[in-house]
This record gives C-alpha cells, sequence and structure tokens, in this order.
C-alpha cells in the first residue's frame, strides 16, 4: 500500500481521537456514551481494514469484521444506557421493602446464617 493511504488513516484515527476528547468534554447526556463508542467502531474499522489489510484481503472478511465491530458498539451501548437508568426504574431498590432484614445487617465474627434466621412459626 502507498504510504500515502497509511499517512491518510492515520490522520483520520488522529482526528478521531481528538473527535473523542473534545465530545467528553461536552455534556450531551446520555448521547456522550453513543457518539464515543460510534467514534470507536469507526477507528477499530478503519484500523482493521486498512492497517490490518482486510480492504484488500476477500470481502467476506472484511464484511463479518465490521459486522463484529458494529454490532460490539451496539450491545454495548445499549448495555451502558440500560445500567445508567436501573435507579430510575426499580424504586424498590433504593427504597428496601424491609429495612430489618437480615441481608443489609453486616455479620458479626462467629455468626451464621442460620442464626439470624428466625425459625419457622415465630
Amino acid at each position: 500500500m502507498p504510504m500515502k493511504i497509511y499517512l491518510g488513516i492515520g490522520g483520520a484515527l488522529f482526528f478521531l481521537t481528538i473527535v473523542t476528547v473534545a465530545v467528553a468534554q461536552v455534556h450531551l447526556g446520555p448521547l456522550n456514551l453513543i457518539v464515543a463508542l460510534a467514534v470507536a467502531v469507526v477507528k477499530a474499522t478503519l484500523v482493521g481494514l486498512y492497517f490490518m489489510h482486510l480492504k484488500y484481503d476477500h470481502r467476506l472478511y472484511s464484511l463479518v469484521f465490521v459486522s463484529a465491530v458494529v454490532f460490539l458498539g451496539i450491545f454495548i451501548t445499549l448495555t451502558m444506557l440500560d445500567t445508567t437508568r436501573r435507579g430510575d426504574i426499580y424504586e424498590q431498590v433504593e427504597h428496601p421493602i424491609r429495612p430489618d432484614a437480615v441481608i443489609y445487617h453486616p455479620a458479626l465474627p462467629g455468626d451464621t446464617l442460620q442464626s439470624k434466621v428466625p425459625a419457622a412459626g415465630h
């Protein structure tokens, strides 16, 4: 491959790194995660296609690689968006049903779970 292509892809990767850092400095709410992962997917695709020479190999290899990277980015984005919103959905996590339940008390040395669980019928 000509050096011009390597330098162009290197410049694009450098530019995308600057975009990632700039987006991290701006508060976009949940879009920060989406934009950062989209840029990461594009960077991974460029590295795979040009520096790993998948672009010049059989097209099936490029298709499999790009599809895997895109789906990985989508799945990570969906997982992270879910974990950031759990406090809004599950109110019982913030306020347990029985705050005096055994699971919320720290165990003392020598205590066993059986000694903390009341017997049936009590």
